[in-house]
């Protein structure tokens, strides 16, 4: 295979709001995410907030969107593929900041969970999308990956992909894929 591509983040994570003023005054207003971008996609607006230098989170809004509400890490009957969102912030101090933030504008959000390798506290948005706000406590990324580091890979029966990346530094087969449904170019 051909050189990994550098990843630098999230370009933009595309969900769904029934309320975009809602939305802006909520990623805007409460969470102090910049709204960079306003677009049109044919009938629907998608405007982006910036998460970070050339990362992004982007909403199209559907006037007749239903409401979805899961919390973060729960199965759900309906068996969706979105979980939940975290955004990284830079350390304790700003995950205690953004907690202070939400609740000051009445938005519930838990108490810092430790995960070992970060910390968290978990809401919801306007729409009922889980969130999460992260720091790492040990950041595996922006290095090389150290598999066999327990803190980090605590799997106790990790899947056989993990296995072939401790023993030959790279997965020995990948997936095709195909796009669901019938793609439909609205650009």
């Amino acid at each position: 295979m051909a050189e990994s591509p550098y990843w630098r983040g999230i370009n933009h994570l595309a969900l769904v709001t029934a309320d975009m003023d809602t939305t802006v005054r909520f990623y805007q207003g409460v969470l102090g995410m910049r709204l960079v971008a306003t677009t049109m996609a044919g009938p629907m607006r998608h405007y982006f907030f910036e998460i970070g230098p050339g990362n992004t989170l982007a909403f199209f809004e559907w006037a007749d969107a239903p409401r979805f509400e899961k919390p973060a890490g729960i199965p759900d009957r309906i068996g969706g593929q979105f979980d939940h969102l975290s955004f990284n912030v830079s350390d304790e101090e700003a995950l205690l900041e953004l907690r202070k933030r939400l609740l000051e504008a009445d938005c519930e959000v838990t108490d810092v969970v430790d995960h070992g390798f970060i910390r968290s506290v978990y809401f919801s948005d306007n729409n009922g999308i889980a969130l999460e706000a992260s720091f790492w406590v040990t950041d595996g990324t922006g290095r090389a990956a150290a598999y066999g580091d327990p803190a980090l890979f605590a799997d106790p029966d990790p899947v056989s992909a993990v296995a072939e990346l401790r023993s030959h530094g790279a997965v020995q087969s990948t997936p095709s894929t195909q796009l669901a449904g019938e793609w439909v170019e609205t650009y």
